[in-house]
């Protein structure tokens, strides 16, 4: 739900199912969100290529932990903002799997391949992969996963502006999900209903259809899930000029995000708060969030969240005027833009700080 594209400063879309695929990933011993960085080469090769390529003897020989070890560095390096590197572990994982023939593993790395590629907005490779995740999904019958792939699928597609396809997608996740009476899926897909519909403009519906999600939700037990529907409906208040409800969901999320140590869905709230607060006149409490989000961003080791807070720094400032301290604040954007090696991002920051000269 800066969600990530479409939509504003949000992850809205595969960060809403993280916590679903982490019970998953932990079934095969995954351990997520540790922030151990491993040099690996980065390059986006083409997934079939890669698949079908030739397996040499020392390959055939790797064992499945060698493929679960490159499936966890996967998640540290995403964690941390390397897509690149996610890119390349994910990729030799993939190889290790197709070797072994483990359909369920696959599955779950196609997953954070794809959601590597979406943050750094190759959204060919990204559908891609999704789609085979998906056809892994039908092909074992695992409805679970299918829902949740699903919710994946539209959600970029919501990225990629086609709403329409977006809303039919999350329908038949929602179909499913209540066939199988699978609680999680049925908030999860209400959620990402409320998306298409809060992107379609009527932010009333949307708002109802987040808080039918939220029910389900807190159902299920699902703390992750229900911080994100609360961001995605702090996003619809704000979308409709609420600030008292904006600033009361995103609060919500907040604290729950804190409760629950799950930084994604915290970084993500600050922010809703921070352009809540600035839209009120508030600056001094943005100021204080912000400085909460880099804090935050420093001790998880996570380079792309200290760009975004400098990024934030440099927006807020820009807005009260203050152009020198702004241009300071983009600057080590862009420093840190360099050392994630994110092309695109650093021409996006320098043609802020280039407009912004020229005011």
């Amino acid at each position: 739900m800066r969600q990530q594209l479409v939509f504003p400063r949000h992850k809205v879309d595969l960060v809403d199912v993280t916590g679903i695929f982490r019970r998953q990933i932990l079934l095969h011993s995954f351990l997520l969100f540790t922030f151990l960085l491993t040099p690996i080469a980065a390059g986006a090769v083409d997934i079939t290529e890669q698949l079908h390529r030739p397996l040499n003897s020392s390959v055939g020989r790797q064992s499945r932990d060698e493929a679960d070890s490159l499936l966890r560095i996967g998640e540290q390096q995403y964690a941390s903002g390397y897509a690149n590197k996610t890119i390349a572990s994910c990729l030799q994982a993939l190889e290790l799997y197709h070797s072994i023939g483990d359909l369920k593993a696959q599955g779950l790395t196609y997953n954070l391949l794809a959601k590597a590629y979406i943050q750094l907005g190759s959204f060919k490779e990204a559908e891609d992969a999704l789609r085979r995740g998906l056809a892994i999904a039908r092909d074992t019958k695992d409805f679970q996963s299918q829902i949740f792939v699903l919710n994946n699928i539209a959600t970029f597609l919501l990225q990629k502006g086609e709403f329409v396809a977006a809303g039919k997608t999350a329908q038949e996740a929602l179909t499913i999900a209540q066939n199988v009476k699978n609680i999680e899926g049925q908030g999860l897909s209400l959620s990402n209903l409320g998306l298409v519909t809060a992107r379609l403009g009527d932010y009333n519906k949307a708002i109802k259809l987040y808080e039918n999600s939220l029910i389900f939700r807190r159902q299920s037990g699902d703390a992750i899930g229900e911080a994100n529907t609360l961001n995605n409906l702090g996003e619809a208040y704000l979308a409709s000029g609420n600030y008292q409800d904006t600033i009361g969901s995103y609060g919500a999320a907040m604290r729950l995000a804190k409760i629950n140590r799950d930084r994604t869905n915290e970084l993500r709230a600050i922010d809703g708060l921070v352009t809540a607060h600035s839209a009120v006149g508030r600056h001094e409490r943005a100021f204080d969030l912000l400085e909460e989000r880099l804090i935050l961003a420093k001790e998880l080791q996570n380079v792309r969240e200290e760009l975004k807070s400098f990024e934030s720094y440099a927006q807020l400032y820009e807005q009260l005027g203050n152009y020198p301290t702004a241009r300071n604040f983009y600057e080590r954007a862009i420093i840190l833009a360099r050392r994630l090696e994110d092309s695109k991002q650093e021409v996006l920051l320098l043609d802020k700080l280039t407009k912004m000269l020229k005011k």
